[in-house]
């Protein structure tokens, strides 16, 4: 009987085991992580000029150095039949110099620097800018290839004041005291308004929003292609 009984517990023992799964069956296999989307490099090389509008107004009246500057392209820009910045992306830079016209020399000047992309979809990118050309910057132009942009001389206008002045002088003068009095009120017009044209400041630099503006590239920019084809759809 007790050998009977020690096979019997053998077989159930047996049967246990046969019937329990195995820990490595047993264990569903994990499921595999979707594989990361190969990142593929685009370029935009140095020297790419890209249309921009300012957001904001700027006059070298206010403006100080480090103020922030924002702009944003005014059009899609393509390069070989591939959307590389859409348009609406924004611009962002700073003022690196600013300067009032003087009082007897020297005219307004306002120097900017681009320094990120920021895509529609949040996409951010570094990068050197300059301006190339201000179109919409009215009574300016570019002073160096640094992209200053420096206010036209008003020299003229200052000129036209003095001889307004001894023009106004002359005919008070003529009319208080003869010929005699149109000389002298003639010098002393003409040194009044020689005076008030050296006390007035020469004009400032003024972009309101919306001046169109030139961007160029300073250094080749590298993208990620699958970010700024999700921007552009």
């Amino acid at each position: 009987m007790r050998i009977l009984g020690l096979l019997l517990l053998g077989g159930v023992c047996a049967a246990q085991s046969a019937g329990a799964p195995s820990s490595a069956s047993a264990t569903a296999p994990a499921s595999s992580a979707a594989p990361a989307a190969e990142v593929k490099l685009v370029t935009i090389p140095a020297g790419t000029k890209i249309p921009l509008e300012l957001k904001q107004a700027i006059s070298t009246k206010t403006a100080r150095e480090g103020d922030p500057v924002y702009a944003e392209t005014a059009f899609p820009f393509v390069l070989n039949d591939r959307v590389m910045i859409p348009a609406h992306t924004y611009v962002q830079g700073k003022i690196m110099h600013t300067q009032r016209g003087g009082h007897v020399k020297g005219r307004a000047e306002l120097l900017v620097h681009f320094t990120s992309l920021i895509y529609p979809n949040g996409y951010t990118v570094m990068l050197g800018g300059n301006i190339e050309n201000a179109p919409g910057a009215e009574h300016s132009s570019m002073k160096d290839q640094e992209g200053t942009i420096r206010q036209d001389s008003d020299a003229g206008r200052k000129a036209k004041e003095a001889a307004g002045g001894a023009a106004t002088g002359a005919v008070i003068g003529g009319v208080t005291n003869g010929g005699k009095g149109a000389g002298i009120g003639a010098g002393a017009g003409g040194v009044a308004g020689l005076a008030i044209a050296m006390l007035s400041r020469g004009a400032d630099i003024r972009m309101e929003p919306g001046t169109s503006l030139e961007m160029e590239i300073q250094r080749e920019i590298s993208l990620d292609s699958n970010r700024i084809k999700a921007a552009a759809n």
